[in-house]
């Protein structure tokens, strides 16, 4: 007989492998990982029945208070729509007429209209000629 490890027959293993203690082991694990699972499921259900027992009531104020909206500033819920309508409220008022303050006589005006008369007139209190010099 050699001293390498193999049978003296043939160089393989001359019987098979047991199923049976793998397939018991196996079994035992999936059991033992049900009945764990079991056992916390009853624990927390336990605890969390008592501590809703113990508990004190909410305050009566609380309670007539009722649920409001938290304060400003708030999580979007829809960034993107959100973003339209805030482009939609730019667009309104740069392309759009409307007053700022009507006592006043201040008016809005598009700013494609506003480019233009500026490109007219100038600037306010600007002397005409002082523009004209310069080039």
């Amino acid at each position: 007989m050699s001293g390498d490890g193999h049978a003296a027959g043939g160089g393989h293993e001359s019987r098979d492998v047991r199923v049976a203690p793998i397939a018991l082991a196996f079994v035992g694990l999936v059991l033992s990982t049900i009945a764990s699972l079991l056992i916390v499921y009853v624990v927390l259900r336990t605890f969390t029945m008592s501590d809703v027992k113990e508990s004190t009531p909410a305050s009566p104020l609380a309670i007539a208070a009722g649920r409001k909206a938290p304060p400003e500033p708030r999580l979007q819920i829809a960034p993107r729509d959100d973003l339209r309508r805030l482009h939609a409220r730019e667009d309104a008022l740069l392309h759009g007429y409307g007053w700022v303050n009507r006592e006043a006589g201040v008016a809005r005006i598009p700013i494609d209209r506003a480019i233009e008369l500026l490109a007219e007139r100038g600037l306010p209190g600007q002397d005409r000629t002082q523009g004209e010099g310069r080039k």
